[in-house]
């Protein structure tokens, strides 16, 4: 699971999955960064408009000229320089990434695997 520590929603991820004994390891942003080239695997397989959080605090407060004229590169860039406006929770999967969490959401995930 990729995310950030003090994150509500990451804390309840992380939550409903150790309620239910999934084995995850933890990556947080904040302290370990993110690599370049999973970034932008991630924005390819979900598309950098899903993975870019720009509801967030951390975007809105950045000055306007970072926030325009966004595409893949320039998202790709902005979320390795300010790693809290990448959505979270993102977890892997059979090497397949899942954004975000709802209990529906990882029951129907977690209810397919051996």
């Amino acid at each position: 699971m990729y995310g950030i520590k003090n994150c509500d929603t990451v804390k309840k991820a992380r939550a409903w999955l150790d309620a239910r004994g999934v084995s995850y390891a933890f990556h947080d942003y904040k302290t370990a960064g993110i690599e370049r080239e999973r970034l932008e695997r991630w924005c390819r397989e979900l598309g950098w408009e899903r993975v870019c959080n720009r509801a967030g605090t951390t975007f809105r407060n950045l000055p306007d000229a970072d926030k325009q004229n966004l595409d893949a590169a320039r998202a790709v860039a902005l979320m390795l320089q300010h790693t809290s406006v990448i959505k979270r929770p993102l977890l892997e999967v059979d090497g397949r990434p899942v954004l975000g969490f709802t209990p529906d959401a990882y029951a129907q995930l977690f209810s397919s695997r051996p």
